[in-house]
């Protein structure tokens, strides 16, 4: 793969961002140190920042802390709603279909420059700890120690090799405790023992609040006797419902899951916290009801068990006395399915699954208890970065500096509308493509598996969804066919091939695509 970048590192001069110079010439010294915090699947409705039915109930007063010393986007989206290819734009910039990782399966191409890679040319110190979950080798770090695949919550296995892979990589590292407060641990102890003459990034990645949604013995009795209140569409039962062109990935499912780990835990692939489970003898929606109520449970005390650990990250930045100079990012890879029309899992363009919850705080330069209504994507947390440090030119990424945006400057010709694509196909969750604008969501689900290394074969039925958000803000009616949207759709269906091209979303490869697009745009 030809690489996407094509990058000048001007090494201490002050960032460039839109044609215009965002600082003054830095010392080594005044470079700001970047702690990028990365969970998965945390979502923003168990943020407690975001509003939502659990906003009362999560537990999360670190990130509440961090909210009301930084800035929070309001409007952060992915654009690919699964784990290694969201991980993959964060690191590089661009899409996935630029970038290589358009699925589970695919590894990240080891040449291509990533946000480590560029600091480290520009004389960062560089660290990752923890989840890692893009098959091959981490490239731009001076320091990892990460998780084999997805890691395991309890006494987790760590890679801690630097020389080349394949063949010499150290799976020895066990230790004993839960992976999270590892993960912490282990950044701490780096930041502490670095050599302290050079700004660093450290990248620390939790595996939570991934699936199987476990937490430590201090956690285990959060929320006894609670009930939990449940999203209005949580008894969405399929397309008949709300007309959408998909199934989805049911909470029956996670409940089956947790049925076939009671009768036999040490025959399923992961542990699964509060067995045994069984919804035998209950009515359909009683069954329902029961899953959503400990799925809840375990996920908000899996995710108080995430914040105890940015407490421990942020207070560890005071005792070293660098708080006011390091940059702070907590981010989730994508969002998640809590139950709203009855899902569990990430995936499909759905508000809650693309959304990505995102606060930063730098207290040197930006304000505090700011919110951003702009729309930002996953590709723009790279050149961002990179302006924070003083890069001054990331030609070749395929996203933006939102620098100006966080401080009140948002570019006259900053985006209205992004572009988004899954590539992954099931029958349950065709591979989709869709945009989204302040007020308008069109998803037209291909159904075509081509040749991606993930997913099914059996091809679906091409289908459109079409929301406005402003009407119906949790997408549970599909206008595609109302006749006073047409015009609408008609617009974004243009715009939607426009975004295409200017991303370099071509499907050139494609013929069937080429045919599909002819018939149905």
């Amino acid at each position: 793969m030809n690489k996407i970048f094509s990058l000048t590192v001007l090494g201490v001069l002050a960032a460039y961002s839109n044609g215009k110079a965002w600082a003054q010439k830095n010392t080594e010294n005044e470079r700001p140190n970047i702690l990028f915090i990365l969970s998965d699947d945390h979502t923003s409705q168990a943020w407690g920042i975001y509003g939502g039915i659990l906003a009362d109930y999560v537990q999360n007063p670190n990130i509440r802390r961090l909210a009301s010393e930084g800035v929070v986007l309001d409007n952060c989206f992915c654009t690919n709603s699964i784990s290694s290819p969201s991980r993959a734009s964060i690191l590089t910039g661009a899409y996935s279909h630029k970038n290589g990782v358009y699925t589970l399966a695919d590894s990240l191409d080891t040449s291509l420059p990533t946000i480590a890679t560029i600091l480290k040319q520009a004389g960062y110190q560089t660290a990752l700890v923890g989840k890692w979950h893009l098959k091959s080798q981490p490239q731009g770090f001076d320091y990892y120690s990460i998780f084999h695949d997805q890691g395991v919550y309890r006494d987790p296995l760590f890679i801690n090799s630097t020389d080349p892979w394949p063949g010499n990589r150290n799976f020895g590292e066990c230790i004993q405790g839960f992976s999270t407060d590892i993960v912490a641990d282990k950044a701490i102890e780096w930041m502490k023992n670095r050599e302290d003459k050079q700004p660093f990034l450290m990248c620390c990645h939790f595996k939570a609040t991934h699936e199987p949604y476990d937490y430590p013995i201090r956690m285990e009795h959060l929320y006894d006797g609670v009930v939990f209140p449940e999203p209005e569409n949580l008894m969405d039962w399929g397309p008949e419902t709300n007309g959408r062109g998909f199934v989805g990935q049911k909470l029956e499912e996670i409940g089956r899951r947790w049925e076939l780990a009671s009768a036999d835990p040490d025959k399923w692939w992961c542990r699964y916290p509060g067995l045994p489970f069984t919804t035998k003898g209950m009515q359909h929606a009683a069954a329902r009801k029961a899953i959503y109520q400990k799925y809840i449970r375990d996920y908000l005390r899996c995710g108080a068990t995430v914040d105890d650990n940015i407490g421990k990250l942020l207070y560890a930045l005071e005792d070293m006395g660098i708080a006011d100079n390091t940059i702070v990012v907590y981010v989730s890879d994508q969002g998640y399915f809590l139950g709203e029309h009855g899902f569990f899992d990430k995936r499909m363009f759905y508000e809650e699954a693309a959304r990505m919850p995102f606060v930063i705080r730098y207290p040197k330069k930006l304000p505090a208890g700011k919110r951003v209504k702009d729309l930002i994507l996953n590709i723009d947390f790279a050149p961002t970065l990179a302006q924070f440090a003083g890069i001054n030119s990331f030609e070749g990424m395929q996203g933006h500096s939102f620098v100006d945006n966080l401080c009140g400057r948002t570019p006259e010709n900053w985006r209205k509308s992004f572009y988004y694509r899954y590539w992954t196909h099931h029958t349950i969750r065709p591979a989709h493509m869709g945009i989204r604008n302040e007020r308008y969501k069109l998803i037209f689900y291909y159904g075509d598996p081509l040749d991606m290394t993930d997913g099914q074969e059996a091809s679906t039925k091409p289908v459109w969804d079409f929301y406005d958000l402003l009407k119906d803000a949790e997408e549970n009616h599909n206008v595609y066919n109302e006749k006073e949207y047409a015009p609408v759709i008609k617009q974004m269906k243009k715009e939607m091939i426009k975004l295409r091209m200017e991303v370099e979303d071509t499907d050139g490869k494609y013929p069937q695509m080429q045919k599909l697009f002819d018939e149905s745009f």
